[in-house]
């Protein structure tokens, strides 16, 4: 299980680079795939908010996949990454609708 793991890690650095890029960006970043970036009071604040919460929730990622490295293939206990992945996500999609109230026109 450890190339599962080095998959989950690789996913997590990408999700490290998404948030140190959009801490440089001078526009208002986006975080959904199809919308486009809200209008924002403060560019620099926003997007220094958004890139904190990638950096965070790609740390935590990595914690939800460190029970890889310890379960056999096929094992039911892998039920806690998807219950994990599945409240990660609903994280995100919180704390992101938290920021873009704070800093919308």
């Amino acid at each position: 299980m450890i190339m599962g793991f080095v998959i989950w890690t690789l996913v997590a650095v990408l999700f490290l680079v998404i948030g140190f890029v959009t801490m440089r960006l001078k526009t208002p970043a986006g975080f959904y795939t199809f919308g486009n970036p809200p209008q924002v009071k403060n560019v620099e604040e926003y997007n220094r908010a958004v890139s904190k919460l990638w950096i965070v929730s790609a740390i935590i990622f990595e914690v939800i996949g460190i029970p890889i490295l310890f379960i056999e293939q096929n094992s039911p206990v892998a039920i806690i990454l998807v219950f994990g992945v599945l409240i990660w996500v609903f994280e995100l999609i919180l704390v992101y609708s938290c920021i873009e109230l704070k800093y919308k026109n």
